[in-house]
């Protein structure tokens, strides 16, 4: 039987590794301008022109809670695609794409009890790495409705 194999890039914020399915990645930029948008939740930075399209981007660590880091040289927006809507997440840096079976993705269920819980797939094991996956289409549900 042959198992299921997935892409994954991987990215710091703070000290853990994240990971995100690179299907749903467009583009990998570095840190630009982005423009604030008035009224939108904390974790929304405002977006960003980014070849003619307008795009929101949100600070990764504030929607997960963490602690607030000045950007450095390092860090990168990830554009995502998630159902036709593009969005930015503003991360530490990116490390790699790994190529991974899906019986390596282990299901953290009943072990995250904080509010951050529906924003994780798994967690992932990549030789002697552990790294945290991300549910995308969570991180922006309450921005788009319809993905709730």
């Amino acid at each position: 039987m042959k198992t299921e194999k997935k892409q994954y890039v991987v990215f710091r914020l703070a000290d853990e590794e994240y990971g995100a399915d690179i299907i749903k990645v467009t583009v990998i930029e570095r840190m630009m301008y982005i423009t604030r948008v008035p009224k939108t939740p904390e974790y929304i930075k405002g977006v960003i022109n980014l070849r003619g399209d307008i795009i929101p981007v949100m600070d990764l660590r504030a929607r997960l809670g963490l602690t607030e880091k000045e950007e450095d040289d390092e860090t990168r927006i990830i554009i995502f695609d998630i159902n036709n809507v593009s969005f930015g997440a503003i991360v530490d840096s990116v490390s790699e794409v790994l190529q991974l079976e899906e019986t390596k993705v282990e299901s953290t269920a009943g072990i995250i009890k904080d509010k951050t819980k529906d924003f994780i797939y798994g967690v992932a094991k990549a030789e002697s790495k552990l790294f945290t996956l991300l549910n995308l289409e969570k991180l922006i549900s309450d921005l788009v409705p319809e993905m709730s």
